[in-house]
């Protein structure tokens, strides 16, 4: 009974989110809205949210496994999502979000959310150009990053062109299956021993 409250609230936290985000502009909007970027294409969005995910995981050492998931276009904005394969373990979990917030913040991004929920953490943030960024933990600790465009011109959108890092998988994407020393020990991160 706790855990069905515990995912009604965090389900509930969560559309009120995208409600305000939405309200703001960064999941997308009409057609008469604003251009945003002025100049930029959904292909060129396209390949900014590819640039803005491939630098974020290039921070996360040990690396970790991941593929590309889907892209889905709005009237005037295209999303691009990928996910981890690497198992990233409850006790990890906190330290594979830290990278990620921290890289975040130093590339000038705002951060608009940080739910720190044992589940299901997730951080949502806002790039300098107004890209929406997310990265979150589901289903048996599965990690999802997702990059939303704002409002750009209309065009087609090609899938990405670099190869994932992982394993390529045929049909439905299974929950992470790639061990890691590092991101999959089920023990805390050591402290630093101090030096003498």
């Amino acid at each position: 009974m706790r855990r069905t409250t515990r995912t009604i609230g965090l389900v509930c936290a969560m559309a009120v989110v995208g409600v305000l985000l939405a309200g703001c502009g960064l999941l997308g909007g009409g057609e008469d809205k604003k251009r945003a970027v002025a100049g930029m294409d959904m292909q060129g969005a396209a390949e900014r949210a590819d640039g803005m995910f491939y630098a974020t995981v290039g921070e996360i050492k040990p690396e970790i496994e991941w593929v590309h998931y889907t892209t889905t276009t709005g009237s005037c904005d295209v999303t691009r999502y990928w996910t981890v394969m690497t198992v990233v373990s409850e006790q990890r979990r906190g330290n594979f979000l830290g990278v990620v917030e921290r890289f975040w913040k130093a590339s000038g991004y705002r951060i608009d959310l940080v739910n720190p929920s044992r589940d299901m953490p997730t951080i949502i943030a806002t790039s300098p150009d107004g890209f929406g960024v997310q990265v979150d933990f589901g289903y048996k600790g599965q990690a999802f990053f997702e990059v939303t465009s704002p409002c750009v011109d209309k065009s087609k959108v090609a899938p990405p062109t670099k190869m994932a890092n992982g394993r390529m998988y045929e049909g439905e994407i299974p929950t992470p299956n790639v061990r890691s020393d590092f991101w999959s020990a089920e023990t805390p991160v050591p402290d630093p021993t101090p030096s003498s």
